[in-house]
């Protein structure tokens, strides 16, 4: 390795620290010696050094020697980099559309500063299609600094895109203000029915009638339907003549109207109908209930409580009990019935 150093063969130590398995070194020597670089070899050993420096070392190489090959080291170093980092270093130099393959495949990541990139070149190279794309994909992004750019843009579709931002970020009024402003009548329809307010499907159905656009009054009947209320449809296409523009939203609302009626009905009759079976049961019930009892046999005598046959548990007389009571003979002390002396002479 020193002879090689004194011998400047550059190419010569660079396959030595390989051969020994110093990355770090081989590839300093390939960045500062041009006569040792090769590109599939940097490639090989860039993936392998320690230090994770040497990437934006090679990136910075790269831009100033090799600038057509940056993307294909990149495609090998992108599980690697800080992405970010990375952005910031092509952003400082103004090459973020040479790395441009890059930032779409580091993009599946969904980081700020990869997204913030992607989102700025669609403007410059005034790629709408993609802009859409990469906003409805990947949503990590300041997407109100981006409604505001795309507000201003001379081209009609990338304002269609700052109103899309605001619907996503429910700021339905400025969405809708902004399409009536660019005669985006359909777009300003759609935001009102997927923001659902009444109050800003009124005001837009009050623009159409004062813009004298009897189509579109028409349409956002249909559009919105859900949420005008009828008595201000009815009210508002008497008073200004539009009563034939609004007979299909009058007809529809009418038999949704019977339908919730008939509804209700068919509901009470059903009631009406479980009441009934219900009451029903509860009397068959009582029924089986009395058949039951009838069936059951006559209730026996209650035994005798203690003490009633005039000896006390213990077996000594019962206090208050006649004297004879319970004597085997009937009568206790007195002599037997009959007449003295019946079994002898007088």
């Amino acid at each position: 390795v020193a002879e090689d150093e004194e011998m400047a063969a550059w190419k010569e130590l660079s396959f030595l620290y390989v051969a020994y398995d110093e990355f770090d070194n081989a590839a300093g020597v390939m960045m500062a010696h041009p006569d040792a670089w090769e590109h599939v070899s940097f490639k090989d050993v860039c993936v392998k050094v320690a230090n994770a420096e040497i990437y934006y070392k090679a990136l910075s190489f790269y831009l100033e020697e090799h600038p057509t090959q940056l993307v294909d080291l990149l495609a090998v170093l992108t599980p690697r980099v800080d992405h970010s980092r990375v952005v910031d270093l092509m952003r400082k130099r103004n090459h973020l559309a040479l790395v441009k393959p890059y930032l779409a495949q580091a993009q599946t990541n969904n980081l700020q500063a990869v997204n913030d990139a992607v989102n700025e070149l669609c403007i410059e190279e005034e790629d709408y299609e993609a802009l859409r794309n990469s906003i409805d994909l990947y949503d990590n992004f300041d997407q109100i600094s981006l409604a505001l750019r795309c507000e201003s843009h001379e081209l009609i579709e990338f304002r269609r895109i700052s109103g899309h931002i605001y619907q996503k970020n429910k700021r339905w009024k400025q969405s809708v203000e902004l399409a009536k402003r660019d005669g985006l009548f359909k777009d300003a329809m759609e935001a009102c029915a997927q923001s659902g307010d009444k109050e800003l499907a009124e005001s837009l159905l009050k623009y159409f009638i004062d813009e004298n656009n009897k189509e579109c009054f028409a349409a956002c009947l249909y559009t919105c339907y859900d949420l005008l209320r009828a008595d201000v449809v009815f009210e508002l296409a008497w008073m200004h003549g539009l009563m034939e523009y609004s007979m299909p939203y009058m007809i529809q609302f009418m038999r949704e109207y019977s339908g919730k009626v008939d509804a209700l009905i068919a509901d009470k009759k059903d009631r009406n109908l479980e009441k009934v079976e219900a009451e029903k049961e509860a009397v068959k019930e009582q029924m089986n209930q009395n058949l039951y009892a009838q069936l059951l046999p006559a209730a026996l005598p209650a035994p005798p409580m203690p003490g009633m046959d005039g000896m006390s548990p213990g077996g000594g007389a019962v206090y208050g009990a006649m004297p004879g009571m319970g004597s085997p003979n009937g009568m206790n002390g007195m002599p037997p019935m009959g007449m003295p002396g019946m079994g002898g002479g007088y």
